[in-house]
């Protein structure tokens, strides 16, 4: 174990658009995400001397103070199966000198942490050892696969970063819901606030008084007996938003263990799911080199599409 002292750094062009709390996470080798998460809410960062917020983005000049830690000692890259380095190489769906969008798959973590040794960051970087600044774009949900967009330099992390602020970003998801959709198109405008359990799981609720805004529009692709395909495209990016709204509509998400019907889940593991169907379809957005459009579709996993087949045949 290794002890720093008490380190202003500061923010240079290289760094500037990053979130603090991805920032720390990188400077900080070796110490928990748990602990960097608990310095940053306890305020011992500090940025230009202010507390800040583990999703401020940093600007250029902006000096940042990190307390004195006791840091473990550099623990060796994670060491990928063969096989998962061969799906994750198969599930590459777009790559340039820039960018990366891989077709993430369900029950693979984004990043480590919370008992997890690593996610597909770590594995990406363990894999491709020249990407050296690959860093996550945004994120999915552990159980959630589909498009997962990767930023190859800092520079593009910067600028799609400030194109997801811009919402110039589109995200369309495929979800099954529980029970029988009524009418059409419907956009739901509910605030959400996320609330950490005792347990130190994180849980999402609609506060109309001190959630943060969050808007989804839904549309139905397919009504089956007792459940509906339906695709939900994200006005906003908020923790665990598409599984909350639906929620609130009374339509949750099937296999959702968080924020479904226990009932419902347990009547479709029997039908053959044995994950969240919840599935980011296509993803969209401008290149942050020249601004062109950029689409890239992921499609629907073996075990969801053989299911829904399964239901409409029934």
């Amino acid at each position: 174990m290794a002890e720093s002292g008490v380190r202003y750094l500061e923010i240079g062009e290289a760094e500037a658009g990053q979130r603090l709390d991805n920032f720390l996470l990188r400077v900080m080798k070796g110490v928990p995400r748990s602990h960097v998460y608990k310095i940053l809410r306890s305020g011992e960062v500090r940025v230009n001397k202010g507390r800040a917020k583990a999703q401020y983005h940093l600007a250029p000049g902006d000096q940042v103070r990190v307390p004195p830690l006791r840091q473990a000692d550099p623990s060796p890259a994670p060491q990928v199966s063969s096989w998962l380095a061969d799906d994750l190489r198969q599930r590459i769906l777009y790559e340039d000198d820039r960018l990366l969008v891989l077709d993430k798959p369900s029950g693979l973590a984004v990043h480590g942490g919370s008992g997890i040794a690593w996610g597909v960051i770590e594995a990406l970087r363990s894999l491709r050892p020249e990407l050296r600044e690959l860093e996550l774009v945004h994120r999915l949900d552990r159980e959630t696969s589909g498009c997962l967009l990767l930023a190859k330099r800092r520079s593009a992390l910067r600028q799609l970063h400030a194109d997801l602020r811009e919402s110039a970003f589109q995200k369309r998801y495929l979800g099954l819901a529980w029970g029988k959709w009524v009418g059409g198109e419907r956009r739901v405008d509910l605030p959400l606030r996320k609330n950490t359990l005792r347990s130190g799981e994180r849980m999402v609720r609609v506060d109309q008084q001190e959630g943060k805004a969050a808007a989804t529009r839904f549309t139905p692709l397919q009504r089956l007996s007792d459940c509906t395909l339906v695709e939900a495209e994200l006005e906003t990016g908020r923790t665990h938003q598409i599984r909350v709204h639906l929620q609130a509509l009374g339509h949750p998400l099937l296999g959702d263990e968080k924020y479904g019907d226990a009932n419902a889940n347990a009547r479709f593991r029997e039908r053959g799911l044995r994950r969240l169907f919840l599935h980011a379809s296509l993803l969209a957005f401008p290149h942050p080199r020249d601004e062109r459009m950029i689409r890239v579709e992921a499609p629907l996993p073996a075990e969801l599409a053989t299911l829904l087949d399964s239901l409409a045949g029934a």
